[in-house]
């Protein structure tokens, strides 16, 4: 019998709310988190919006004694651990360090740290180089200090494959519950809104240049050109069913199905892998598109990528054959951090029988999309489907359902 995957926690960090409740609070009033990058001047660079968490001060929930190792997304993924393991009543000391594993997603890893340190190396010389830029910048840091700080030895990793990532990530959480792992720290937080961070991210071309906060990230909209980068994510406690049954724990849903593909060359004439990643997610999850309540997009924001994923949708699930939201219009695209956000979301909707908002967005009659816009949608969700991209080609799709609604 294979061993079914639940979470029984949520932690968030997102630039439109700190918390679960005051996040889900501010994604179901349609508030967004965008506006003017504030971490540094932006006035010389070609975009100058963001998604910010504004309201994080670090001395506030960690010991000092931290925060000189620490990169602003291994704080905010340290704080967003905390809130998950206390939203599943979960103490680690309590429980054997090779029962729990740590597996997250990183796209950039500590820039911000590793900008300062190499300031420091130019402008001082070496030995005013912290010995902590040895790991406080790599992709792996947020897992390997969620695991220090808890004392969790079990299976842990990191995957790296941009916004795709986020998924792959609790993709690989479910595996290792499946192999016998009690409980998975899974999910990821991103952050590099700092000087070095935005040239790299206007490297991919794909920002927008919009200085209006309400027409900068409008993806599936004819005037999309595209997106708005942006910092946080969310934390998973990964569970067996049993296992979370037995403590009584509150369970928000199950891990139901996952797919992956990778995109093949420009110049090779072959179509895209999303529609393939659909469709094996809801192969794995025994699920029919019809059974599909709604599907959190990925929204890149620029025409093509948009056109690629709305006929993917259309293809699977028929001309405005599902609803579809992006509530990431709200936060901005905060890389391997916005899946796992769209899944805590997707959860949230399941609780409340709610589909959240796309904002800002008048959509495109050619997409065939039946896609929520301004308000949310009252439904009754128990499957919902969330897709993620990486550049470079990575497509990622995962399947996540109500619990009680079992196998479709």
């Amino acid at each position: 019998m294979t061993v079914k995957a639940v979470v029984s926690g949520l932690g968030i960090t997102a630039p439109n709310g700190l918390g679960v409740r005051e996040f889900w609070a501010a994604t179901r009033a349609a508030k967004s988190g965008i506006g003017r990058v504030t971490r540094f001047d932006p006035g010389q660079y070609p975009a100058t919006l963001a998604g910010q968490i504004t309201d994080f001060t670090a001395e506030d929930h960690l010991p000092r004694n931290l925060l000189p190792q620490t990169d602003r997304m291994t704080r905010l993924a340290l704080v967003a651990t905390d809130w998950a393991l206390a939203d599943a009543g979960i103490r680690p000391e309590e429980l054997h360090g090779f029962d729990m594993g740590v597996i997250t997603a990183s796209s950039a890893g500590g820039f911000e740290f590793g900008q300062g340190e190499l300031r420091n190396l130019w402008a001082k010389g070496r030995q005013y180089v912290s010995a902590y830029q040895s790991f406080a910048w790599f992709y792996a840091v947020n897992s390997g200090q969620i695991s220090i700080r808890n004392g969790m030895k079990g299976p842990s990793g990191v995957l790296v494959s941009d916004q795709a990532g986020g998924l792959d990530a609790v993709a690989q959480a479910r595996r290792q519950i499946r192999k016998g792992t009690n409980l998975i720290v899974s999910g990821s937080v991103d952050a590099s809104i700092c000087p070095w961070g935005w040239v790299a991210q206007l490297a991919g071309e794909r920002l927008s240049t919009s200085a209006d906060p309400q027409a900068a990230y409008l993806p599936f909209d004819p005037a999309a050109n595209g997106h708005v980068p942006g910092e946080g994510g969310a934390i998973l406690i990964v569970e067996a069913h049993e296992a979370a049954l037995e403590r009584g724990a509150r369970i928000y849903g199950e891990i139901a199905g996952y797919g992956a593909t990778f995109d093949p060359r420009p110049d090779r004439g072959r179509v895209p892998g999303l529609r393939r990643a659909i469709e094996l997610a809801l192969a794995d999850a025994r699920v029919r598109p019809a059974e599909v309540d709604v599907v959190f997009a990925d929204g890149a924001a620029i025409r093509e990528l948009d056109r690629v994923e709305a006929e993917a949708i259309t293809q699977v699930f028929g001309p405005r054959g599902v609803p579809v939201t992006a509530p990431k219009t709200m936060t901005g695209r905060l890389y391997s951090g916005a899946a796992p956000l769209d899944l805590a979301t997707a959860f949230l909707a399941i609780e409340d029988g709610l589909i959240p908002p796309t904002i800002n967005v008048s959509p495109a009659a050619e997409y065939d999309l039946d896609l929520v816009v301004d308000r949310p949608r009252a439904a009754s969700v128990c499957n919902a489907l969330v897709l993620a991209r990486g550049q470079g080609g990575f497509n990622s799709a995962m399947v996540v359902r109500d619990i009680a609604c079992g196998h479709g």
